[in-house]
């Protein structure tokens, strides 16, 4: 940890006697001894922060803390796991469209919330498309990309799982003795592709009329229409649509069949989490900042760019904790009041916290924390509040939580 960032005592003398005592129970300190909070979090201590009860199993902290040298405006909820339940929600319970992390949390009657994974941000039909994969009580809404940092949930009847994974989902459809490799799922199609549209999408695919559209219907083909676009989803099934050179090899094979098969193997996924698949919910975000306890920012892995990683931003984050709790964090950022913070510092701090796990979520104007029916952090935005493609949701376990249908 550089020096630059935290403050550091070098006269051991200057440590109370009771903390020296950590030493029997830490790796031995170092000639210049860290914070008081930094020695903590060498043994899995957690620095005494003013949480304050929310609800059963929820508490939360607000303050203001110095990160190199600027102000930084903090929001951190603790969660019990086996008190709460944790949800991926989506913008409007569909696959793509944004909704504020408020309006997606008073829908869900959820305790507190906070915003989630990446998205598409533009003017197009696509806005609020997920990056990444994104899964809903085991419903693919989105596929993988880039390696990126997932959060797998599953919620059990008495308590609530959370891992961090890179998984990779390969999904395919088989017409007959052909297989046809699937590109995407619930996205703009795009040349020489084979993308997979299910009811979460929307009502049609919103796809030009270069390509293919294969509606089906439990497993069997329903229509077929080559030449035109933008086909109606079934409720009860999918479409597949194809462009290009995808187009033309799946256009003659699906003539001749009636049934399809859709295939997806998942892999470098936690065993226990793949026993329960049918009911795991998935987000991800970009880049992991702390694994096994130690700092790991997999920036270039995730094919992130170091810039990202050492610019100060509005920041949203979850770790799991040495003591079995799980932390969301917001960071406010791009104000005279608080500066935001960069992925070393972010890590550096939940280290300190006990984290065993972390990873980063989107920030920027995305970043917000919901608790007991308010906004508690200060979004970036000059608007206010932005409209986001999904957040996690809390739920004191026991209450019945609205899934997508």
């Amino acid at each position: 940890m550089s020096q630059h960032r935290y403050k550091v005592h070098r006269n051991i003398h200057s440590i109370p006697q009771n903390f020296l005592g950590l030493r029997r129970y830490c790796r031995p300190l170092t000639q210049a001894v860290l914070t008081l909070g930094v020695l903590g979090a060498l043994c899995g201590l957690t620095p005494a922060q003013d949480f304050k009860p929310v609800r059963d199993g929820i508490e939360h902290a607000q303050f203001t803390r110095e990160f190199s040298g600027k102000p930084v405006n903090i929001n951190l909820l603790r969660l019990d796991l086996k008190r709460v339940r944790l949800d991926v929600q989506r913008a409007n319970d569909q696959a793509i469209g944004t909704e504020t992390t408020s309006s997606i949390a008073t829908r869900h009657r959820a305790a507190a919330a906070i915003n989630a994974g990446f998205f598409r941000l533009d003017a197009s039909q696509f806005l609020g498309d997920p990056v990444g994969l994104l899964m809903i009580d085991g419903d693919i809404l989105s596929e993988p990309t880039n390696e990126r940092i997932q959060l797998l949930i599953d919620n059990s009847p008495s308590q609530t799982a959370v891992s961090m994974a890179r998984s990779v989902i390969r999904q395919s459809i088989r017409l007959g003795k052909e297989t046809f490799k699937v590109a995407g799922i619930n996205r703009e199609r795009k040349a020489d592709e084979l993308v997979i549209y299910t009811p979460r999408f929307g009502k049609t695919t919103l796809t030009g009329n270069d390509g293919i559209e294969v509606v089906i219907v439990k497993g069997n083909i329903f229509s077929i229409s080559l030449g035109l676009g933008n086909a109606v989803i079934p409720a009860n099934g999918y479409v597949i649509s194809a462009s290009g050179t995808m187009r033309d090899a799946l256009a003659p094979r699906a003539k001749k069949e009636g049934e399809v098969t859709l295939i997806y193997d998942w892999e470098q996924i936690p065993p226990t989490f793949l026993k329960n698949r049918d009911k795991l919910d998935v987000v991800t975000g970009v880049p992991q900042l702390i694994r096994d306890g130690k700092i790991e920012i997999t920036w270039e892995q995730e094919k992130s760019n170091k810039t990202f990683v050492d610019t100060r931003h509005p920041r949203t984050a979850v770790a799991k904790l040495k003591n079995g709790k799980f932390l969301l964090l917001t960071a406010d950022g791009r104000s005279d009041t608080s500066a935001g913070l960069d992925l070393n510092d972010l890590a550096a701090y939940l280290l300190e916290l006990g984290a065993t796990d972390a990873m980063n979520l989107d920030g920027g104007g995305s970043t917000t924390m919901f608790v007991d029916g308010k906004v508690v952090n200060r979004p970036s935005d000059a608007s206010g509040e932005r409209k986001v493609s999904d957040v996690l949701v809390v739920t004191p376990r026991g209450k019945s939580i609205r899934k997508l249908h």
